[in-house]
């Protein structure tokens, strides 16, 4: 069988009333070192959707902990030191999973498929057949369109304290994507302060596939400012400039004289008002990032990411050739999360390793087309250290 290698590290409407509760015994949190998860209950997440049991997951070593529900493949929240050892909770996420089926932003936390971000006005053809997605974002298909893989109830199994291992069947024209896919996604936490991801798939018919996650990230801690003065670096040369409904132009655009030049640091916050019509067709970064191959731990080092308050450090490393820069352009204080406070504008930030948006319909871009003869297997890491800024 041939074998695609898709490597990605990153050293990472149903209404409650509709849901059956079943008779788990609660459990919480007993020790303040538990910083957060106390206010995570398993009764707050039990219940039954789709016909499908619904839980809450945690997964632990001796330096960071996190928390997942398999509504969505969701990662609710993850707990790192700072740079004076606090335990932070650097993911923003709700504390039921009422609030996640309810909430105004769908993605939270996320797995997402079969096709993570656009796809131009939810059309592709392949092998001469035209497939049509449903629109959800304007004109255009997002994330898989109206129920991808972010609203399936997914099969957990924890083979052990530090691994959390989910399994869904997409069946054949699910949101109009052919093929039955068999897709694992196996979360872990790695002795070196990561959280890892591990992606696999096989289809019984050609089917465009690009997996990832979206975890909004404020490395300051949940619910604590803006992520404005957040520092960043990407390892990259060019990004993938978008039209008013953020489809690429098809064009690779050198990063060089322009506000998305980040090859040193600067603040996220820096230049994202500068007059400039690609921030403002993304009303903030909404971009794609083309990867310049940089090389750390044996793969590409995408970016760089150092809270101003904490001084967490997220690195991210990837053999995939673009990520999602989003800056948190639409929220809008609707949901509160876990620690009582709100998505305001701007608190937190997502990064999406990827193939380039829109790449059925982008001929020059990377293809993201699964074959049968064909698996595919993508690992994804959030790496987390401290520097004192």
């Amino acid at each position: 069988m041939k074998k695609i290698n898709l490597y990605i590290i990153l050293t990472l409407a149903v209404s409650l009333t509709a849901c059956k509760q079943t008779n788990k015994k609660e459990t919480t949190a007993k020790t303040p070192e538990d910083t957060g998860q106390a206010e995570l209950r398993e009764k707050a997440f039990d219940t039954i959707l789709d016909g499908k049991q619904v839980g809450l997951y945690r997964i632990k070593n001796n330096k960071i902990k996190a928390a997942f529900t398999n509504y969505g493949g969701r990662l609710v929240g993850l707990w790192v030191p700072d740079k004076n050892g606090k335990m932070t909770d650097v993911v923003i996420g709700f504390d039921n999973v009422g609030d996640f089926i309810n909430s105004t932003e769908p993605y939270f936390g996320a797995t997402i498929g079969r096709v993570g971000n656009r796809i131009a006005k939810g059309k592709f053809t392949l092998e001469g057949k035209e497939y049509t997605i449903p629109v959800n974002n304007g004109e255009n298909s997002l994330h898989g369109g109206n129920k991808g893989f972010q609203d399936v109830v997914w099969k957990a199994e924890q083979p052990d304290d530090k691994t959390l291992v989910l399994h869904y069947t997409s069946p054949d024209m699910e949101e109009g994507f052919p093929g039955n896919l068999e897709v694992k996604v196996t979360y872990s936490v790695t002795a070196d302060n990561s959280l890892k991801m591990e992606y696999e798939a096989a289809t019984d018919k050609p089917t465009p596939v690009n997996l990832t996650n979206h975890a909004f990230f404020n490395l300051n801690g949940e619910g604590n400012g803006t992520i404005l003065e957040h520092r960043v670096k990407f390892y990259a040369d060019a990004f993938t400039p978008v039209d008013e409904g953020l489809i690429p132009t098809g064009e690779l655009k050198d990063v060089k004289g322009t506000p998305f030049d980040f090859s040193e640091f600067h603040t996220i916050g820096e230049r994202i008002g500068e007059e400039n019509e690609q921030l403002k067709n993304g009303d903030g970064y909404d971009h794609n990032f083309v990867l310049n191959n940089t090389k750390a731990k044996g793969m590409n080092h995408a970016a760089t990411i150092i809270g101003d308050k904490t001084g967490i450090t997220m690195n991210v490393y990837t053999e995939e050739p673009g990520i999602q820069f989003y800056s948190g352009n639409f929220m809008q204080g609707k949901n509160t999360f876990k620690s009582g406070t709100k998505d305001d504008f701007r608190t937190a930030f997502a990064l999406e390793t990827q193939h380039f948006p829109d790449a059925p319909n982008q001929p020059d871009f990377p293809s993201i087309i699964l074959d049968p003869d064909e698996e595919y297997h993508t690992v994804s890491i959030y790496s987390f250290s401290t520097t004192d800024n």
